[in-house]
């Protein structure tokens, strides 16, 4: 009896080891995820899979945080802190390049087209994307939209090195912009647009020059995720899954994909995140790409073009290979991907 009752422990025990992705008594999962800003639109298919329980029904027990910009929702997931972060690749990639070894990669893209852009006043003197050579545009330096401005600047024929950079923090930033005291100013088009318009500013009175529209081949946010998180492959291949369907929904229904935000934080304006979404979707994500692929598929010559227009722009001393800083395993079907309209 007690030679059969050890030989069945031991068989038990086995299985157990066997299978990566075991929950305790049926206890969920731990997953951190950083959003990499804070709670509005670009969060909606996060919330919207977490409030319908995508993430629990995976087996997952995510927790969703506020960031601060995407250099620092990386050194995050890279010091381990969390499982994965939304975040601009270019960003990743100057971190992988400098940290050899940190074993960062992108697991889905979030923004297919890159959102980074510059907009300057229909009032003002810049007519062309040329005409910003020699002016000065307001842009912190962590600003990605200013990091990734070479590769926009010598797409159009022109010298990064002639701009000058105003670094104000964005509040105060805006707020002077709308004064006049700007011509120009980087940023992400839905995050500029937005924060403008509660500002005062139609967008009626702003052009808009989006890096993507002007041959930048860049992709834009993506879900980075450390080498520990994706050695957890069930728990990835969840959690990656779950957010696919959150923001398929959103996507197709952008009307609960501000509600979710609003749901999260009371305090924002759901008229004002449902317009952001909306430009979001219409602008990054319903592409022609992403109706060929799928939400959260790249492509191996999208890939290369944003290592070498961020190794360009950036200035970096070494560069990646594909595989060095994406990974396509996690993903779901391409019947999971497929946008509903």
């Amino acid at each position: 009896m007690h030679r059969r009752s050890l030989l069945r422990a031991a068989g038990a025990s086995s299985l157990i080891a066997a299978t990566p992705f075991v929950r305790a008594q049926g206890a969920l999962q731990k997953f951190k995820f950083n959003l990499g800003w804070k709670v509005e639109a670009t969060a909606a298919g996060f919330l919207l899979a977490q409030q319908r329980g995508y993430y629990k029904d995976a087996g997952l027990d995510v927790a969703i945080d506020t960031g601060n910009g995407s250099a620092a929702a990386i050194s995050l997931v890279g010091s381990g802190a969390y499982d994965c972060a939304s975040a601009d690749l270019a960003t990743m990639i100057e971190f992988n390049v400098n940290n050899p070894g940190a074993r960062l990669a992108a697991v889905a893209i979030q923004y297919d087209l890159n959102p980074n852009a510059i907009l300057v006043r229909k009032d003002g003197p810049i007519r062309t994307p040329a005409d910003l050579a020699g002016k000065t545009i307001l842009g912190q330096p962590f600003n990605a939209s200013r990091k990734l401005f070479p590769a926009f600047a010598r797409a159009q024929g022109f010298d990064p090195a002639g701009v000058k950079w105003e670094n104000v923090s964005p509040d105060i930033g805006d707020t002077r912009f709308v004064k006049g005291d700007f011509d120009a100013s980087a940023y992400f088009y839905f995050t500029g647009l937005l924060n403008l318009k509660l500002r005062g500013m139609g967008l009626e009175q702003i052009t808009i020059f989006r890096f993507s529209d002007y041959g930048v081949k860049s992709y834009g946010n993506g879900l980075v995720a450390n080498g520990r998180s994706m050695e957890q492959q069930e728990a990835m291949r969840a959690f990656v899954k779950a957010s696919t369907r959150g923001w398929i929904e959103a996507i197709a229904d952008p009307r609960a994909g501000a509600a979710a935000v609003k749901a999260r934080e009371p305090l924002a304006n759901e008229e004002i995140e449902h317009e952001r979404l909306k430009l979001v979707v219409e602008g990054s994500m319903k592409t022609p790409d992403t109706r060929a692929h799928g939400w959260g598929a790249a492509t191996p010559a999208r890939l290369q073009a944003t290592i070498d227009e961020t190794v360009a722009a950036f200035g970096l001393k070494g560069t990646l290979a594909v595989a060095d800083m994406w990974t396509d395993r996690f993903l779901p079907s391409a019947a999971e991907r497929r946008l509903k309209a």
